[in-house]
């Protein structure tokens, strides 16, 4: 039996890694769990799945765990697997302080390895304590199993393009929350919907992909696949190129995160090649949705840009969302503020909190210029 300390237990991958378990009874325990503000959910998750280590949020504040209660479920001496599924940038002490501890992690959360993958990637081994649950990551994980790392030639990480990948320029001025959280294919958090929208998710991917599989941010390409089908590729020096499939689903990436090296049996929904379908692929908008492109840049200068990048867009994204700034101005946003940072190498994760908690300032102060009346 496996134990696992659930960080998120209420969001998207949350609750979708409880469905895993409940699906696999005789292996996995639920030893912790932290949740958000959502207290009915919580107290079913609890009454279901009996975890002795509870901690939520605070409706009367409105303020979800602090970064030390966070820390405490992430070291837990009896969780054997710590499944990081909280967003933002709360978690990314607990995930150092998981694999300190000697944990296994499940990370979920992208902000922890884009802002302090100078500290994670030291303690980490792919597999062995750190496993990722993006259905992209895992997809590159699982086809690199394929080959050697030192003949891999470039990672392609494919995006759905999101809900406007055939809108024109003058379409996008207008677009509205609403439309920005219908995305065609994975039901999923707002922010990370909206990130899908403006391609900024991909580009955090990139990010991650480049620290995780230890490559070059330049070997890390993304094309646009609408159907999903294919989560990514990995194409090695004789242009052999392994890609993984399966049906838009989190369910899959989570199990297999839980269960590496076995790819154990599953009531998943399964590819159906007895039907007939086809798999389109083009190459992503990069003048139309700049939000690639910025993160590109803020890997290439490294230090605590992409931070910066991060921190900025959580800003931005949540101002868009209250109708305070339109669409575009969401990547105008970001680069002005990265164009007003001062870089630092990212020794001690004080220094990307501290990143962190200037571009928000900054970026909350540059929202006024683009705000709409």
């Amino acid at each position: 039996m496996t134990t696992i300390s659930l960080l998120g237990s209420t969001g998207s991958i949350g609750t979708q890694t409880l469905e895993v378990m409940r699906s696999l009874p005789d292996m996995f325990s639920l030893v912790g769990l932290a949740g958000g503000l959502q207290t009915d959910l919580i107290a079913q998750q609890v009454a279901e799945f009996r975890p002795k280590h509870v901690v939520q949020g605070d409706t009367t504040t409105g303020s979800r765990p602090s970064a030390e209660q966070l820390i405490e479920l992430a070291t837990l001496p009896e969780a054997d697997i710590i499944v990081i599924a909280t967003n933002g940038h709360d978690a990314i002490a607990a995930t150092i302080a998981a694999l300190q501890a000697g944990k296994v992690v499940a990370l979920a959360n992208k902000e922890a390895i884009v802002c302090a993958g100078d500290l994670i990637m030291p303690l980490s081994e792919l597999g062995t304590n750190l496993r990722p649950i993006d259905s992209e990551h895992s997809a590159v994980w699982q086809s690199l199993q394929s080959g050697k790392s030192t003949d891999l030639k470039r990672i392609i990480l494919t995006a759905s393009g999101g809900p406007f990948r055939t809108w024109s320029q003058d379409e996008l001025v207008n677009v509205t929350p609403a439309q920005a959280l219908k995305h065609p294919n994975w039901e999923m958090g707002a922010k990370i919907t909206i990130d899908s929208a403006t391609l900024m998710n991909k580009g955090l991917e990139v990010i991650e992909a480049a620290w995780l599989f230890d490559t070059p941010v330049n070997n890390v390409d993304v094309v646009i696949h609408p159907e999903q089908y294919i989560h990514s590729m990995v194409e090695f020096r004789d242009h052999s190129t392994i890609a993984q499939l399966s049906p838009p689903s989190m369910l899959l990436p989570i199990q297999y995160a839980l269960t590496w090296p076995h790819h154990v049996n599953s009531s998943f929904r399964a590819m159906d090649f007895s039907m007939a379908f086809s798999m389109n692929f083009e190459p992503p908008r990069d003048d139309d949705f700049p939000c690639l492109g910025l993160a590109r840049w803020a890997a290439t200068h490294g230090g605590t840009y992409p931070t910066v990048l991060s921190a900025a867009d959580e800003v931005a994204v949540d101002a868009f969302r209250k109708e305070r700034i339109g669409f575009l101005d969401i990547p105008a946003v970001i680069r002005a503020t990265m164009d007003l940072h001062q870089s630092s190498i990212v020794d001690h994760l004080d220094v990307a909190i501290e990143a962190d908690h200037w571009a928000r300032a900054t970026t909350a102060k540059l929202i006024t210029r683009f705000q709409r009346p």
